[in-house]
């Protein structure tokens, strides 16, 4: 265990290989409860084998990784999902023949019982007052959506698992200007329902008003932390 004792996620010394690839190369970090923590750098950089590796899709080959204080980066990603950890892919995977509802209510698919059903219910309304075209078009086949409503939707499915940690990979990608405003202002409006969010974004300035801390990765490994107007003032 380091230092920081209060972190909601911590890896420490993370190695973790694609084949043969190295991919990570020591990585530690951490990202405490309520924080919007962001990682940037070039393309190949390690920051999706980063997120992989704490959601049990790239295995780990030395270090460790604790969420809520305890080790898991030997469990499943199935049991991240029922601790409380959900990931959304930069491909924004939905179920694309299936309507706008039926694909947030999926992503409460664990939660199922008369004792969530109200909570459940909350939380649609919750999705709903972030993302109001999503109300819009809840019967709405989602194949149909563009690239951006496609981020909301798979956005507001993750938050329909109730997570505890929130791995975005590339949110903001391929959006127009006022979409990744929009998405980044629901990331931010996230935090106030308890949700903390490890994100990867290419663009500083996008998150300068969002994240309160940023990783830079250069080749596997973390080169640089701050808060991101101070990366910015670096550049």
């Amino acid at each position: 265990m380091t230092q920081e004792n209060h972190a909601l996620l911590e890896m420490i010394d993370v190695y973790a290989n694609y084949g043969v690839v190295q991919a990570l190369r020591g990585i530690s970090l951490h990202v405490e409860q309520g924080e919007i923590a962001a990682l940037i750098g070039p393309h190949g950089s390690g920051k999706s084998a980063t997120l992989k590796a704490i959601c049990g899709l790239l295995p780990v080959a030395r270090g460790e990784i604790l969420f809520a204080q305890q080790l898991i980066h030997k469990d499943p990603m199935e049991k991240l999902v029922g601790r409380g950890i959900a990931y959304v892919d930069e491909r924004r995977l939905i179920f694309p023949s299936m309507s706008v509802i039926d694909n947030l209510v999926l992503g409460a698919y664990r939660r199922h019982g008369k004792e969530q059903k109200e909570k459940i219910e909350q939380d649609m309304q919750t999705v709903f007052e972030l993302f109001p075209i999503l109300e819009e078009r809840k019967k709405q086949t989602a194949g149909t959506f563009s690239g951006g409503e496609k981020q909301m939707l798979a956005i507001g499915r993750a938050f329909m698992s109730s997570p505890k940690l929130l791995l975005l990979d590339c949110p903001s990608l391929r959006l127009a200007p006022v979409l990744v405003r929009k998405v980044m202002r629901a990331i931010s409006e996230l935090r106030d329902q308890g949700v903390t969010t490890l994100l990867i974004e290419q663009n500083v300035r996008a998150i300068v008003n969002v994240a309160g801390r940023a990783y830079v990765m250069e080749e596997g490994k973390i080169v640089l932390e701050g808060h991101p107007r101070d990366l910015l003032a670096a550049q």
